[in-house]
């Protein structure tokens, strides 16, 4: 691109040379007098190195240009000084943005007088705008893509979050219980071994598929967990600790994909809280599909909030409400409806994200 631009710049200064005859009686124009119209466009090539340099160097070409003044054509606009002035207020910090233009300009000013030099500054000037404005767009889109990023990296770090405290509450769950009915039921301590197992296989599939898109690579692309795999999610929890019930009412319709997974994480959230900290019996979950909006309750018979819990606390109701303010929505929690237990309600609007969509 800079060397089409140098050819462009070059052709546009050779262009007197080329479309203009010397006045009666002189001879023709001769290197030394063309090669200014070089020094002005060829550092270009370098412009994006060394803006300020570039800019100095054409700068000090037109005003060798101007040493033969009135013998060679006149240049009716010197586009190389455009483009350097454009690169200097592009790419380089504001004193020697500012140093390099006084330099300029007052060059220019005890070559070419007044008039000449006001017309001079208001192409700069344009040029000098144009840079600036390059300059504050390019940071501008840096901004968002950081802005990006960060989101990116939050969203990672709560499906890393969700992945890992289910997997692992799961598996200390049967662990701890294995001791127990290895003696007393050898076939209930098999299916405790499978499902510590399938709850491993499980984190480690989902880990790999992260993993494997943030290295950008060719690995598995299988798509996140959304609400169709929720039967599967209150099944494994079910068959490992409290016994969970799902309730689906309403008409299901199709979702949003971050929506999708969100509904999902709320849930999977939600019972590994139950697992860990809840010593409950039972647990439900409800999903009903609103005309405006999915709503998402769970609920458990266990110790309720206000309970110290012995294990430490977590992110997990924290990462619940980021999930449902991401997708728009609303998070709640509190005692169940009977004044026992635990209650995690979720609201997530469904018209506003299709109209944001």
């Amino acid at each position: 691109m800079d060397a089409a631009l140098v050819l462009a710049v070059l052709a546009g200064q050779s262009a007197p040379f080329l479309f203009t005859q010397p006045g009666p009686g002189r001879p023709p124009w001769t290197v030394a007098e063309y090669l200014p119209v070089l020094g002005a466009s060829i550092p270009l090539l370098w412009r994006r190195l060394a803006p300020v340099t570039c800019h100095v160097v054409v700068a000090a070409s037109m005003g060798w240009y101007a040493l033969y003044d009135p013998v060679q054509p006149a240049q009716p606009i010197w586009y190389g000084s455009l483009v350097a002035m454009y690169t200097v207020a592009e790419k380089s910090p504001p004193v020697r943005r500012y140093l390099s233009g006084a330099f300029v300009g007052l060059g220019f000013l005890i070559q070419t007088g007044p008039v000449t030099t006001a017309r001079g500054v208001v192409l700069w000037a344009g040029a000098y705008a144009v840079g600036r404005a390059a300059a504050i767009r390019q940071a501008y889109a840096a901004e968002l893509e950081a802005r990006a990023a960060e989101r990116e990296r939050a969203r990672i770090a709560r499906d890393m979050h969700d992945i890992l405290a289910h997997a692992v509450s799961l598996m200390v769950v049967q662990a701890e219980a294995g001791p127990v009915v290895v003696r007393s039921d050898p076939d209930r301590a098999e299916k405790t071994f499978d499902a510590i197992a399938a709850a491993g296989r499980d984190a480690m599939a989902q880990l790999r598929r992260m993993l494997g898109v943030l290295k950008e690579t060719e690995a598995s692309r299988d798509p996140q967990p959304t609400l169709g795999r929720l039967p599967n999610l209150v099944a494994a929890v079910s068959a490992t600790g409290p016994r969970t019930t799902l309730t689906v009412r309403g008409r299901p319709r199709p979702v949003p994909p971050d929506l999708d997974v969100a509904a999902y994480r709320v849930v999977q959230e939600s019972l590994t809280n139950i697992v860990k900290h809840a010593r409950a019996a039972s647990a439900t979950v409800a999903v009903d599909w609103e005309d405006d909006a999915l709503v998402i309750t769970v609920t458990d018979d266990g110790r309720g909030p206000g309970t110290p819990n012995p294990a430490g606390g977590g992110n997990g109701l924290i990462g619940i409400r980021e999930r449902a303010a991401a997708c728009g929505g609303q998070a709640a929690f509190g005692p169940g409806p009977d004044g026992t237990g635990f209650r995690v309600r979720v609201r997530l609007p469904l018209v506003a994200t299709a109209v944001a969509r």
